[in-house]
């Protein structure tokens, strides 16, 4: 019988590789989401060519707002599947099409070549990936919450807070390492190609990681003693007590931190540091990283 010291171990070790797993396949799904916004001046230029460079601009952080605008959607769709099939199966589904949709941004024709097709498919692909991200950070932290001790849930579930920066870092890593590589001119004419399908390396390790999970023990639990919901949607809409909290985090919180996040991390960088004071984009890769950090 194993002693109380070797059994706390060994729960120790369990919940590093739950929160190794969990984090790392979301800080690949990060860097996946944040590839499009650090390269929104090139992609402007690629995929919106037929109007004037103010009106590409626009229409390129339009796309890269449908991504964040649809992740509600996406939360809400996997969180279904996840109390139904199990976190782990919505996991691999999450994590499978941010990886694809974001390889195939990598080989995406440009405006020059395939007209409004272009922009209409990487829009398309942008709705992929907010929807995938919706599902991967909101089940993440059910999950990480479902394995952790009660006294722990929080400690436990703000390694995942880091996720989204630690994302950010790897994602001006891998632009900055093939823009200094390549030099400035071949990166903006194909070499803005590369970080995007780096993802598909990104993905096969995200799958790999996520396929030495379990089920939460809490879960198999709720599944054994029937005891998941059977209208989640209308408990968490229809009941003001539930919709009040709902409303609040997502407005309150949320959306606060968020606008602070993408403005300083993306429209500072892109609009003011690039566009407005002329300061090379290798040189703003390497001044956020240092901000990030």
């Amino acid at each position: 019988m194993a002693s109380p010291a070797m059994t706390q171990r060994s729960e120790l070790r369990r919940l590093i590789l739950v929160v190794t797993a969990s984090a790392s396949g979301t800080i690949f799904e990060w860097y996946d989401f944040f590839v499009f916004g650090l390269l929104a001046a090139i992609m402007a230029k690629q995929f919106f060519a037929g109007v004037n460079e103010t009106a590409a601009y626009i229409f390129t952080w339009l796309t890269f707002a449908a991504g964040p605008l649809v992740r509600p959607v996406g939360a809400l769709v996997f969180g279904r599947i996840g109390d139904r099939l199990g976190r782990k199966y919505a996991f691999l589904v999450t994590i499978g099409i941010m990886g694809l949709a974001t390889f195939a941004m990598g080989l995406l024709p440009n405006y020059a070549t395939a007209g409004v097709l272009s922009p209409a498919l990487l829009l398309s692909l942008r709705l992929l990936q907010g929807f995938a991200l919706g599902g991967e950070y909101a089940g993440a932290a059910i999950y990480l919450a479902e394995h952790a001790p009660p006294h722990k849930r929080g400690a436990v579930t703000g390694w995942l807070q880091m996720a989204a920066a630690i994302g950010l870092s790897l994602s001006l890593s891998v632009i900055l390492l093939t823009r200094t590589i390549m030099g400035e001119d071949a990166f903006a004419a194909w070499g803005w190609r590369i970080p995007f399908l780096v993802s598909l390396v990104l993905l096969l390790i995200s799958v790999w990681i996520r396929m030495q999970l379990e089920e939460s023990p809490l879960f198999q639990k709720l599944l054994d003693e029937k005891n998941i919901s059977r209208a989640p949607y209308a408990e968490s809409f229809l009941i003001w007590k539930n919709l009040k909290i709902g409303i609040i985090a997502l407005i309150s919180i949320l959306s606060a931190q968020g606008v602070v996040w993408y403005t300083f991390n993306l429209y500072v960088a892109q609009i003011f540091l690039e566009r407005q004071m002329h300061v090379g984009g290798a040189i703003v890769n390497e001044l956020l990283i240092v901000a990030v950090l």
